[in-house]
């Protein structure tokens, strides 16, 4: 396949091939602890990571299987879940606190051991909003909280969670680490050129990694599948709302539509008024 099948020309980081390529690979591993650092941090505190078996299974045989897009930990031994969620799940929060499950128990050593941890942070890319009260809050970070106090009760594990569709800084507005990094994720795949904003030895590594024109025959089919099936997914996704929006609205023009009948007003006006078929309301 050739690349005239992609016309962006930057890869997608929330396709499979995208965020592995940029986030999961040894050789692109300080475009990690950058973000990682931005994100927690805000300076430069992790030094190094190494990448870890990103598939674990249970200590039985019933256990479900936990796969992570990326899992590492740094120089200190503190593990760090990277996930990129491109759709709602039901239950998202509750697997986030089953996958951080998995880097705290194999902590526990064979003899003697006094249950000390090192620290654990599950980072969750949101490609959705799970919070509708405030669209300027999308930076979720997590602890174990007193309620009492206030204060907070365990320090070693942190939830992170990042809704991406409310991120909406322009070039010009983009002031930290923090804010470049979001703003690569969010527009990077629509992007043509290089923000002048984005000029430094990190996105130097980052933009030439995402640079479709530089990908193999191999990668660049890769890519394509991966493509494929993330707009595939959001194809059925955006679909699936659709219908529910406009069931939604069909419902509320029918429950209009059976209080003006009962209220006698006219089947025209009615018709008028929902949108609703003559046929659909002499039914009511």
């Amino acid at each position: 396949m050739g690349i005239e099948g992609i016309q962006d020309k930057y890869v997608n980081p929330y396709t499979d091939f995208g965020f592995k390529l940029l986030f999961g690979t040894a050789m692109n591993k300080e475009l990690l602890i950058s973000f990682l650092n931005a994100l927690l941090f805000k300076e430069e505190v992790i030094k190094d990571v190494t990448y870890l078996n990103a598939e674990h299974l249970g200590t039985q045989e019933y256990d479900r299987r936990a796969v992570f897009d990326v899992y590492c930990e740094n120089e200190k031994g503190e593990k760090f879940l990277v996930e990129m969620q491109r759709g709602e799940q039901q239950f998202f929060k509750d697997r986030s606190v089953f996958y951080s499950t998995f880097p705290i128990r194999e902590q526990a050593k064979r003899g003697e051991w006094d249950y000390e941890l090192k620290a654990v942070y599950v980072v969750g890319i949101l490609n959705f909003s799970f919070d509708n009260s405030d669209e300027e809050y999308f930076h979720h970070e997590v602890k174990l909280v007193d309620l009492y106090t206030h204060k907070v009760f365990y320090d070693k594990l942190t939830f992170v969670y990042l809704e991406m569709p409310k991120f909406n800084k322009t070039e010009d507005e983009l002031e930290s680490m923090f804010d470049k990094w979001l703003f690569v994720l969010r527009n990077l795949s629509s992007l043509l050129e290089r923000p002048r904003a984005l000029q430094n030895r990190v996105f130097d590594r980052l933009f030439e990694t995402a640079e479709i024109a530089k990908f193999t025959k191999t990668e660049l089919s890769e890519y394509w599948d991966s493509l494929k099936n993330f707009r595939d997914w959001y194809s059925v996704i955006s679909t699936a709302e659709k219908k529910g929006r406009e069931e939604g609205e069909k419902k509320k023009a029918i429950e209009v539509a059976r209080y003006l009948k009962s209220s006698g007003t006219s089947i025209e006006l009615i018709v008028g008024a929902t949108g609703l078929s003559k046929e659909e309301i002499e039914i009511l």
